[in-house]
């Protein structure tokens, strides 16, 4: 199978969408198909646009009867995924960081190798204790370490989806826009194939929704962590109600049913990918997306261990190794395959101004 170039060329996006174009027959199954028949010709915004809110289910694939060993040698999926990490590699800066973290596994090695170090050695967490959270490292220490680690990729992911955002000629947005779009995120309905009857992402012979209720586990277990976080951050800072808090409060509610959907989700997004073709994505890219959707699972693994253990020896090992994969993740919000989610509302809320 012929596969499309990690910096595929315009003029190949150019053929490639304009034969689908003349076609039509995909036009049904997803935003980025429904899209294509508004345009007549292709310029880089225009496939950029595309490329964002394609969801890579691959239906179209398989329903082509002009891939390879036709002479079109159509490749839509991955077409527009090559696209897409290109724009993310383009617009988030810096893009030396964000084009290594978006093809080699290294820069994720590195960094927790070096976190962890950080958090045994120089603050001197004990990989054997007992005691508890907070005694192990202070709050205040805590909130120094990890507020610099997360501001600064969220402001350079937001810088990168603004420079997107003008790129594809978005207009101001408005509170319409947004919640369209938020309304799709939320329902991933796209990964339905577009007509509810699931996509091919793992099997060519067969339509499936697991890789869209892996997808929503995901998502919705990153929110309620997230949720948990915050609503620590607001006990704290608010009430001056300091952790550890109960197994019934909102952290913790939130926070393991947050970390069991995350873990789940995750470890069923990773099974998913061993089953799919490979030429239908990103190639160069596969490798470091494996390893991103199996930090995501360390993320929230490691924190319920850390809940598990509570109390026992094992209790500042598992608490090292959490926030060293923790500390990891928010450095590549912006520069792995998270910065898709972004990116891609930012597309669905162009979109709604399009339509």
């Amino acid at each position: 199978m012929q596969t499309v170039d990690v910096d595929v060329s315009h003029e190949e996006a150019v053929r490639q969408l304009g034969i689908c174009n003349s076609c039509r027959y995909c036009e049904g199954y997803c935003g980025a198909f429904q899209a294509l028949t508004r345009y007549r010709e292709f310029d880089e915004p225009t496939v950029s646009h595309l490329a964002n809110l394609c969801h890579n289910c691959r239906g179209c694939y398989y329903a082509c009867q002009y891939t390879e060993p036709h002479e079109f040698a159509i490749n839509i999926p991955s077409l527009l995924a090559n696209v897409r990490a290109k724009n993310w590699e383009q617009h988030v800066k810096p893009q030396w960081l964000s084009r290594s973290m978006q093809r080699q596994v290294w820069p994720y090695v590195v960094l927790t190798v070096v976190f962890t170090l950080l958090f045994s050695l120089a603050i001197g967490v004990p990989w054997l204790s007992s005691q508890p959270f907070y005694a192990s490292m202070s709050h205040n220490l805590m909130v120094l370490i990890f507020t610099p680690l997360f501001l600064i990729p969220i402001a350079s992911l937001a810088w990168g989806v603004r420079s997107y955002w003008r790129s594809v000629g978005a207009e101001s947005l408005t509170l319409q826009n947004l919640k369209d779009a938020l309304a799709s995120a939320a329902t991933l309905r796209q990964l339905s194939g577009g007509q509810g009857q699931g996509c091919n992402y793992e099997d060519e012979d067969r339509f499936s929704s697991w890789r869209r209720w892996g997808h929503q586990a995901t998502m919705y277990g990153f929110l309620l962590c997230f949720a948990s976080t915050s609503t620590a951050t607001l006990f704290h800072y608010l009430f001056g109600w300091e952790a550890p808090y109960s197994f019934f409060s909102l952290p913790k509610l939130f926070g393991v049913s947050g970390g069991i959907l995350l873990s789940v989700g995750t470890a069923g997004l990773f099974y998913l990918k061993t089953k799919a073709d490979v030429a239908l994505g990103s190639e160069q890219r596969t490798r470091s997306e494996y390893v991103f959707i199996t930090l995501l699972f360390l993320v929230s693994t490691t924190g319920l261990l850390l809940y598990a253990f509570s109390g026992t020896a094992l209790a500042s090992a598992w608490l090292i190794i959490h926030l060293a994969v923790v500390a990891t993740f928010f450095v590549a919000i912006p520069y792995s395959k998270m910065a898709h989610g972004f990116f891609r509302l930012a597309a669905l809320c162009r979109e709604s101004q399009l339509n």
